[in-house]
């Protein structure tokens, strides 16, 4: 059980895999009023930046869970250099069928909804592990800027089709249809997203002077010839980004 190679190759110099930058998880942290001793769960929380950062600011206690070895090896690294491994616990396991053995204050996602097969089964599976009432969720997800105009804006994006995304009035409104109110949101910008994809560029690059009789390594030759040009001519006009908070109804 782990993530295509390809995945942590790509985003090895990463501490969060998603286009935010420290300073908008630490925005999120203050916006939740989040108090010592408030119990997170995080479903694939990658190299566990949001649990330990937020434990070391806000004294919170959490468990993550992933799917890859070397980004749990960074997430308890991270916790021991930040003096929180008391504090935070990371697990190896698949994210979208876990459940928290006690209900927790805040449950979330931030940037894998494909664990639950999309916004809605995500919500679903966070909130078998929420205490109620009161408890909160966090999701991370994609969402139209503007109309994609023709397939090669799809591509880019990573988008089969239109449908793949909503836009953010569309993403609001199905937050609603769930049942859930929206209660705080951080939203990704251009730099954002820059630090987040040109750090991949990056890290392929390094890893191709490396590693150049790879079997991987005519795929990401190719994508780092068109990986640039897709980002500052589509991704950044067209694919927004944000951490949504929400409390059921």
């Amino acid at each position: 059980m782990e993530l295509p190679r390809t995945f942590t190759i790509r985003e090895r110099n990463h501490r969060i895999h998603n286009p935010f930058s420290a300073g908008k998880l630490a925005t999120l942290g203050r916006a939740l009023h989040l108090r010592p001793g408030t119990s997170i769960l995080d479903l694939a929380c990658g190299s566990g930046e949001m649990l330990c950062t937020w434990s070391r600011d806000h004294g919170v206690t959490g468990t993550g869970v992933d799917i890859s070895t070397p980004f749990l090896a960074a997430a308890r690294s991270r916790a021991a250099d930040l003096g929180v491994a008391d504090k935070v616990t990371f697990v190896h396991g698949d994210a979208g069928g876990y459940v928290a053995a006690e209900p927790v204050d805040v449950a979330a996602c931030i940037g894998a909804t494909w664990i639950g097969d999309g916004v809605a089964g995500t919500l679903e599976l966070l909130r078998r592990s929420l205490r109620r009432p009161g408890g909160l969720l966090l999701v991370g997800e994609p969402f139209w800027l503007a109309d994609p105009p023709d397939r090669a804006t799809l591509e880019a994006c990573h988008a089969q089709s239109k449908d793949t995304f909503r836009d953010l009035p569309g993403l609001v409104t199905q937050f609603g249809d769930l049942g859930y109110d929206l209660v705080e949101m951080v939203l990704a910008d251009g730099d954002s997203w820059d630090r987040y994809v040109a750090a991949q560029w990056f890290a392929i690059r390094t890893w191709l002077d490396e590693n150049p009789d790879d079997e991987l390594a005519p795929a990401f030759r190719a994508e780092l010839d068109t990986a640039p040009l897709n980002h500052v001519r589509y991704q950044r006009q067209y694919l927004g980004w944000g951490v949504f908070a929400l409390m059921h109804r």
